[in-house]
């Protein structure tokens, strides 16, 4: 009992001391990824000097390609040096192991360098431009194109594309049209997340996935005039509607990193302002990935009259949040001093850092710098049987029929005399569009050698260039007369050179360049029936060809596969589909042109005093969601599961869809919605919804919709997203004019 007693307390406090360690071992401990992602960026932060640190914040281009304006001849050394934590416009297995081994042997700390590259629509293999792909009002094969051109980028060591370019765009003018998903918020919104989800895959450490970048935040679509880098004017409610939307969805898809914009918004550069990035992108949704400038734009601020010096332009890029300055190297410059004056806090590099530095755990890059750079996977990824074969399958849906009277297309395969014509027409250079990455002209297929493949031996193909896609000559016009007088049809190829559109190719006019008018005019006074396929990274003003020309066929810069998508088309082995993801205007003087404008107090109708001009019909010349088909779908029936809803429910909208021709074909369904009157003006229709349906001649199938809380509701007076009780047009069809209209009274 003695013993007992000396010995219980002993036996007690072993007892708390071992049941405390139970109880510890019993709680959840963070053991995850994120924790221990972070707990290596703190530990390497803790190791590093504030130049050091400013250098990951620093994004300088190679000499391997160019794509702006400056150059620096010593990135080398900085490379080695620790100043420069990522490297783009460098791609290929051998350059990029070169340049990762001189940051991993040379530099203090061997922090592994990132590579990035625009990426936007291919890499070795090109896609149609994203303004094509979008035609296909398919964001599930713009996600499998950009699988494919992420798998050929990382082969060659690229770790970050510059792409989606998620801006919407409703001036055609505007050369960067090109490179997005056109004018519509809802359309592009599901085309950013395809591509970010596309691109990133379910994990950045995939060896097969990019990092993605949302650019440009925001409002770069809306420059006046069309004007790249030109003033943008807009209301905060504007922004909020139209410009916003398919960044949150880029967001909500896992996007990794953003752009910043050339252009100002309200009065501030958009890469110093703070509204944009830090009360919007960081506060208000919650971004925790990292902000890159775009090329120069920091330094760009004092040309804008935003900041006196590059110091000061430095310093309100990081106070605005933007954590890495591609190309300026005024971080490089001016952060160090900032930091050791007080003026910006090392705390506020950490985090730019952190965020930077996370990205390339979250790649691997520190497991192995060198796990993307395959000498071998490189050499059976790029340009692969494969890739082609969707290069091809993507340029088949992104061409659009905007015109077949009398049914000229199809084409026979056995048709005795075939023009071709036009200075498109057997030509590789100009069949990529911007922003190809690398694609070489060589590879690609054009109009003429996937005819050639098509047609019977007995045919005879009559090929006349007839001039120059920007010429004034007209010599060559005589041999395109003769060549369509022998033929039974003659398809003439026009349209813009590749360089005409992108960044810094504003146009002020949207007709054909050069003498191209004048030669399709001389091609159909020979009587001969007309094929135009256009080639162009915009909408153009084709008025008259619509009006006299047999058949129009917009194939935009189809990319590698181009000429076989096309004579796919013309030759009937597949049944265009493509809707215009963008207004086709009649006359320049339109623009900007957008479905989904907002009625005036005065909307146009015959009377004088209404909203229209008096010199040229004020409809659209193709309205948004037009396309063709070699058959014919007809819809009917209309209906709603009620009359009434409550805010909370859900309308089920349905519609009966035959396939009233002898052909297989798609069609793209679309749904849009009309608020009638509401406390802040409302635009006439908003695209809300689409499906793409593929029927057998004959066949019918219902098409349904559900419509909730979300599709009915708006930004109000406080900017905050509401529904109001009320009545709601609700209209169906096959464009955005073509509609059947139903209505439903929402209620509380």
């Amino acid at each position: 009992m003695i013993l007992e007693k000396i010995f219980y307390p002993q036996k007690m406090a072993m007892f708390i001391g071992v049941l405390f360690l139970f109880l510890q071992a019993c709680q959840p401990v963070d053991n995850s990824k994120e924790a221990k992602i972070e707990a290596k960026v703190d530990s390497l932060l803790n190791k590093m000097t504030v130049e050091e640190k400013v250098g990951q914040m620093t994004l300088f281009t190679s000499d391997l390609t160019t794509t702006g304006p400056t150059m620096r001849d010593d990135y080398k050394k900085l490379i080695k040096e620790g100043q420069v934590g990522a490297i783009f416009n460098a791609y290929g297995a051998e350059y990029t192991r070169e340049l990762q081994t001189m940051a991993m042997e040379n530099s203090r700390l061997g922090i592994p360098l990132l590579f990035g590259y625009d990426v936007v629509h291919g890499f070795r293999t090109i896609f149609p431009i994203p303004l094509g792909e979008a035609a296909s009002w398919d964001p599930a094969l713009a996600r499998q194109s950009s699988q494919v051109a992420a798998r050929e980028a990382t082969a060659t060591g690229l770790h970050w594309t510059f792409a989606p370019m998620v801006d919407i765009a409703r001036d055609p003018r505007w050369g960067r049209i090109a490179e997005g998903s056109g004018e519509d918020t809802y359309l592009n919104s599901q085309f950013a997340a395809a591509r970010v989800k596309g691109f990133q895959g379910d994990s950045l450490s995939d060896l097969q996935t990019l990092l993605a970048c949302a650019k440009h935040f925001v409002a770069y679509g809306a420059a006046e005039g069309g004007r790249d880098y030109n003033t943008v004017n807009m209301s905060d409610r504007r922004l909020w509607e139209v410009y916003l939307p398919p960044f949150k969805a880029a967001i909500e898809a896992g996007v990794g990193t953003f752009m910043t914009a050339f252009n100002e918004y309200d009065g501030v550069p958009a890469t110093g302002n703070q509204y944009l990035f830090n009360d919007i992108l960081r506060d208000r949704w919650g971004f925790d990935g990292f902000v890159v400038t775009d090329y120069t734009s920091i330094p760009e601020m004092i040309t804008h009259g935003f900041a006196k010096d590059d110091k000061q332009a430095a310093h309100k890029a990081i106070d605005a949040n933007v954590d890495m300055d591609m190309q300026s190297g005024l971080y490089m410059d001016e952060l160090p001093t900032l930091v050791a004056e007080g003026k910006v806090s090392e705390e506020q590099i950490d985090q730019a850092v952190g965020r930077i530095l996370e990205m390339k755990y979250r790649l691997g890059l520190f497991e192995d710098p060198y796990r993307y750079i395959d000498e071998e996977k490189e050499e059976q990824e790029l340009l692969s049987e494969q890739n082609r074969k969707m290069a091809r399958e993507v340029a088949r849906e992104s061409i659009v029929l905007l015109k077949n009277q009398d049914s000229v297309l199809p084409l026979s395969k056995d048709i005795d005399d075939l023009a071709v014509i036009g200075p498109l027409a057997d030509t590789k250079q100009e069949l990529l569009g911007s922003w190809s990455a690398a694609g070489h002209w060589e590879d690609n297929v054009t109009v003429m050698q996937g005819i050639k493949e098509k047609v019977s031996e007995g045919t005879e193909i009559h090929f006349a260039k007839g001039t120059e896609i920007s010429g004034t000559s007209d010599e060559g016009f005589g041999g395109a007369i003769r060549a369509a007088r022998q033929s039974d049809v003659a398809v003439v190829v026009l349209g813009e050179e590749e360089e005409m559109s992108g960044e810094a190719a504003s146009r002020a006019t949207l007709d054909l360049p050069g003498n191209q008018q004048e030669l399709l005019e001389a091609v159909h006074e020979t009587g001969t029936p007309v094929v135009f396929v256009l080639m162009s990274g915009r909408p153009l003003a084709i008025t008259w060809a619509d009006q006299n020309v047999s058949s129009i066929l917009e194939t935009w810069f189809l990319g590698t596969e181009a000429g076989h998508a096309i004579a796919d088309v013309l030759f009937g082995d597949d049944n265009p589909s493509g809707k215009l993801p963008v207004t086709f205007p009649r006359k320049v003087g339109q623009v900007p042109y957008y479905y989904d404008h907002k009625n005036t107090g005065r909307p146009m109708t015959d009377s004088k005093y209404t909203s229209k001009y008096i010199d040229v019909k004020n409809s659209a010349l193709y309205p948004f969601g037009h396309g063709l088909s070699y058959t014919n779908f007809e819809y009917e029936n209309l209906r709603l599961s009620a009359d009434t809803m409550a805010l909370d429910d859900e309308l089920q909208v349905s519609v009966d869809l035959q396939n009233m021709g002898d052909r297989t074909g798609e069609e793209v369904a679309q749904l849009y919605i009309r608020d009638l009157y509401a406390s802040i003006t409302q635009p006439v229709k908003e695209l809300r919804g689409f499906e793409k349906v593929k029927l057998e001649p004959n066949q019918s199938q219902t098409v349904s919709f559900t419509v909730n809380k979300e599709d009915l509701s708006f930004y109000d007076k406080e900017l905050q997203k509401v529904v109001e009780p009320g009545k709601f047009k609700v209209f169906v069809g096959t464009n955005s004019e073509n509609t059947l209209v139903d209505s439903v009274e929402v209620v509380e």
